[in-house]
């Protein structure tokens, strides 16, 4: 081994290598989920649904009863049993049917009773064995949720629920109940409830994927998830490489070619974009200045922070303020 990939010091126990924050926390934050609609459906064999490409939507599908096949882009068919669930974060167009060669209708082509704006009950098929669907569907921030949504495979699938972990299944009662009294506050009840099962969809994905090279997979690592967390925790601060190197005790250089290799891009490059992605939230719900927006995220004039902003984005940070 050579000296430069040895770490700096040796830490004392292995607690003080781990990330301080969750490194998941801001970017699940930057998805945004706004606009669930949820729907009831009850299936009866033979049945099927084509549901069309829906561009920054996450689509949830939770088989309450019965099963279902999903048929996505030329993918092996997955069957979804009772207990289990199927997220599209790329709101692909799919069909779910209630057997492989099932015949598919069109989504739009299917009547339903609408209850509120964002829910209806759905009835539909040829009266055989029943299977029942809870769907929601979520609007997201796409340029927010960029860096997290592309490194998110085309379906995740959620079918290991042990009878002990009913977490899914209450889920989905309270955002039933919710939608069946359409109470003040019901739409931001079911909305957070949406997040909890995609926040634990991800999760649950990123468990499996111990192959998986990509930045959501780099937070595992105990050197560049801890420097993620950092960058997460304190953008503003004057980091840079050799800084970050210090914080999770590796060289310079082995720190940065570690990240690189886990991240797909620099460490440098990271922390700008992870910048620009905050402050173009900050510039949609906020009035604050340029110059507090560039100093609060380590730029020492607002012309430089500009610059910055306009070459991850494409336009200056003005020009996005004023497409409101």
């Amino acid at each position: 081994m050579r000296m430069t990939d040895m770490p700096l010091s040796t830490p004392r126990v292995e607690t003080e290598l781990r990330p301080t924050v969750d490194p998941l926390a801001d970017p699940l934050r930057l998805l945004k989920l706004t606009g669930v609609l949820h729907c009831r459906a009850a299936l009866t064999a033979p049945w099927g649904i084509d549901l069309p490409r829906m561009p920054d939507c996450i689509a949830i599908h939770i088989v309450t009863e019965g099963c279902c096949w999903l048929d996505i882009a030329g993918q092996p068919l997955q069957e979804i049993k009772a207990g289990g669930l199927v997220m599209i974060p790329h709101g692909s167009a799919h069909q779910l049917r209630s057997a492989p060669g099932a015949t598919a209708t069109p989504l739009t082509d299917i009547p339903v009773l609408r209850i509120t704006d964002r829910y209806e009950h759905m009835r539909h098929g040829g009266g055989g064995s029943a299977t029942s669907i809870s769907y929601c569907g979520v609007r997201v921030d796409p340029t927010g949720a960029q860096r997290l949504l592309q490194v998110l495979p085309l379906f995740i699938r959620l079918d290991t629920l042990q009878q002990e972990d009913r977490w899914l299944q209450d889920t989905v009662r309270f955002i039933a109940r919710e939608a069946d009294d359409a109470r003040p506050g019901s739409e931001a009840i079911i909305t957070r409830l949406a997040d909890i099962i995609v926040v634990q969809a991800i999760r649950a994905w990123l468990d499996s994927a111990v192959n998986e090279k990509s930045w959501l997979s780099a937070l595992r690592d105990r050197y560049v998830g801890r420097a993620l967390a950092e960058i997460h925790r304190a953008p503003g601060r004057n980091w840079s490489v050799a800084a970050l190197a210090g914080e999770v005790g590796l060289s310079r250089s082995a720190f940065s070619a570690r990240f690189t290799d886990l991240v797909g891009q620099s460490v440098m490059q990271y922390l700008t974009e992870w910048r620009m992605q905050l402050a173009r939230t900050r510039l949609l719900e906020t009035g604050e200045p340029l110059a507090q927006l560039a100093t609060q995220f380590g730029y020492q004039s607002e012309a430089a922070f500009s610059r910055a902003f306009k070459r991850v984005f494409g336009v200056p940070p003005g020009e996005v303020r004023r497409s409101l």
